[in-house]
């Protein structure tokens, strides 16, 4: 069977900063085409995937979907809450006046609807009053046309959002006709302005000192709660590996480290922290960062059960996805920062050149991230790691990173915490 797989493709405005997702479905064109037979069955895939996974798919952002016919005859919006889904149509519904009828349906009970590859024509602007979003396909559409749709949409109140931006000239192109937001293979890869700050997530911060100074601290918590955090992981390795603490076995994880320094030691360096960032309120770029690092830490942890031949522990992985926007959360480049901490020479070849089986893991997560379907294939491929598996592996970390992430923004959530200590040492 052809691979399958559902891929959340972030839109961003202008400063890279992420508004929302797409739910982008691998061979939806294809299978969506002349054939009903192979709309149906692409559907039922579909409709059954959402079933089951729709907490874990919509609950941390905004959400673009595009329903076919046959999505919208099973009533499959109305399994998302109106305030995380926007219902995305194109040309095959337009024209498909029972399709159309649930639409507008949709439209009334309060769900915001988006129309993809807007067009100058009487079926497109007789919807207009229904639209609250529309898609403008840069790659196809002529600058002037572009601009009058953009001037529609700005005389309407409809927002804009180009897609198809594969390249920088299309992202120039787009951003000159100031547009609300845009999507595509080159916004994908482009992260957020650098954060210049050395800061860690101050509700994170504020817990592991709770953790610390208990009577009887738990290590299995502390360590739960410094995997969280990009720099606070990076930091606490520094500390172990430095000539105080030296051992002869150098420190590479997050437990490691705990032991090696000690909760004596342990407090001492958290409480320098809070003397020497307690004015450092991270910005919301930082916290980007610090959840993109945790969901691709995430993501290479659990890829490792399925990887062929792999040079690395899954705690190795771990760090490896987790110390990937250090470069972005501190100013300096990531070689630089990455020869300051023990780590093993895979790793670093990895994430600096994206060479061997370790950047063969790198580029899968890197790829999903990106919704590059042939890049995704070639790299479980040249892995062992089975196709129809990374579907509900990437959305079971989303799921259990949003509930972390909800944890650090509100303690008192019952959310169980998911880090390094979580995983099985090898």
């Amino acid at each position: 069977m052809k691979e399958r797989y559902i891929v959340r493709q972030p839109i961003k405005n202008d400063k890279s900063q992420i508004i929302a997702y797409e739910l982008l479905y691998y061979g939806e064109n294809q299978a969506y085409g002349s054939s009903n037979d192979n709309e149906f069955a692409v559907a039922d895939t579909v409709y059954s995937f959402l079933m089951q996974n729709v907490e874990k798919s919509l609950k941390d952002a905004l959400h673009f979907m595009t329903f076919t016919t046959t999505l919208l005859m099973k009533k499959t919006p109305a399994l998302f809450p109106k305030d995380k889904l926007i219902i995305q149509i194109d040309d095959s519904v337009v024209i498909h006046p029972l399709a159309l009828r649930f639409v507008q349906q949709y439209a009334r009970e309060g769900y915001k609807i988006a129309v993809n590859e807007f067009q100058f024509a009487p079926r497109y602007l007789s919807l207009i009053d229904f639209i609250d979003y529309i898609k403008l396909n840069v790659k196809s559409t002529n600058e002037a046309s572009m601009k009058n749709i953009v001037n529609l949409a700005r005389s309407m109140d409809k927002r804009v959002i180009a897609i198809n931006v594969d390249s920088k000239e299309l992202y120039d192109q787009a951003v000159a006709l100031q547009v609300d937001a845009l999507e595509g293979a080159y916004v994908a890869k482009q992260l957020a302005t650098k954060a210049h700050s050395s800061g860690y997530l101050q509700s994170n911060f504020f817990r592991l000192m709770v953790a610390v100074v208990k009577e009887e601290p738990d290590m299995e918590e502390i360590e739960n709660i410094i995997s969280m955090d990009a720099t606070l992981s990076y930091g606490l390795l520094r500390v172990a590996n430095t000539a105080y603490f030296a051992t002869k076995k150098r420190v590479s994880t997050i437990r490691q480290a705990i032991m090696t320094l000690g909760i004596a030691q342990l407090k001492q360096w958290i409480y320098l922290l809070s003397s020497t960032n307690s004015n450092n309120e991270i910005d919301e770029s930082a916290e980007e960062f610090l959840k993109l690092s945790f969901m691709r830490a995430s993501f290479c942890s659990e890829l490792m059960a399925y990887a062929k031949d792999m040079p690395i522990s899954r705690q190795e992985a771990y760090l490896m996805g987790m110390f990937s926007t250090l470069n972005y959360l501190i100013d300096a480049p990531l070689e630089e920062i990455l020869s300051t901490v023990p780590m093993a020479e895979e790793v670093k070849n990895a994430l600096l050149h994206h060479e061997g089986r370790c950047g063969e893991l790198f580029a899968l997560v890197l790829s999903y991230e990106q919704a590059d379907w042939k890049a995704i294939s070639a790299h479980a491929e040249a892995l062992g790691v089975p196709a129809h598996t990374l579907t509900n592996i990437y959305f079971n970390c989303t799921e259990s990173v949003n509930a972390t992430w909800q944890q650090l923004k509100d303690p008192g959530s019952a959310a169980e915490p998911a880090g390094e200590a979580a995983q099985e040492e090898e």
